[in-house]
């Protein structure tokens, strides 16, 4: 999850969010080699008495300043596209998931599974245990096996929300009176944190997500007690 004076991306928790922190790496590295080059002339004509004449009318460097920026966004679009294409691949799914977005609160339906709903509130300062986060902790969490392909329905009953969890990197809006769908899987046994990330109403900021990845055998003694 994300902590204080922690300027880069959260862990990732899936093969696609894994996918997308290359590419921002991939991008940066790009970004950060342009600035500098630009610097580096900008500063160098400042300190220079003269200009070259080249610079004004001459036709190489201008065609140079035309393909260099086009060749630099083709090695951008690429692993974008890569990426977007991955996004939106359809697996056959083990486990569905739909998740309703209230104002506000989130509600969980497993429908696979004997039907199984229940809300999701976050907790109140005041009923938090030891280890747990305050604006991120709730009273019901969901619970996912990890190593599977997992296929989640969004849709709202009132306004606009957002259901995201950045370490998955999913981020799915729920409108109301439309079915969005997302699928991910998940690499290893953890807690994951998220919220509401459209800005919905007053309580916006107090409908987080948290999701608990066990084990197969764990999640199959979580749905018998339910």
């Amino acid at each position: 999850m994300a902590t204080w004076s922690n300027i880069s991306l959260q862990d990732s928790n899936s093969p696609l969010m894994e996918q997308l922190i290359f590419f921002h790496d991939h991008t940066m590295m790009i970004l950060v080699m342009i600035t500098m080059l630009v610097t580096y002339l900008m500063l160098s004509m400042f300190y220079n008495k003269y200009i070259n004449r080249l610079l004004l009318e001459g036709q190489v460097i201008e065609l140079m300043w035309t393909i260099m920026p086009a060749i630099t966004l083709v090695f951008i679009a690429l692993p974008s596209l890569r990426i977007l294409y991955l996004m939106d691949e359809i697996h056959n799914p083990m486990i569905t998931l739909k998740a309703i977005g209230h104002q506000w609160y989130w509600s969980y339906e497993y429908s696979d599974f004997n039907k199984i709903e229940f809300d999701s509130y976050m907790k109140p300062t005041n009923t938090l245990q030891e280890n747990e986060f305050r604006l991120l902790d709730v009273d019901n969490r969901m619970v996912l096996p990890i190593n599977t392909q997992i296929r989640i329905l969004v849709t709202a009953t009132d306004v606009i929300h957002s259901w995201t969890i950045p370490c998955l990197g999913v981020k799915i809006d729920a409108t109301p009176g439309r079915l969005n769908q997302g699928s991910f899987s998940i690499n290893r046994p953890t807690i994951m944190y998220g919220q509401c990330s459209e800005i919905c109403g007053a309580n916006h900021s107090f409908m987080p997500i948290v999701m608990e990845a066990v084990n197969m055998n764990q999640f199959i003694k979580w749905l018998n007690s339910n």
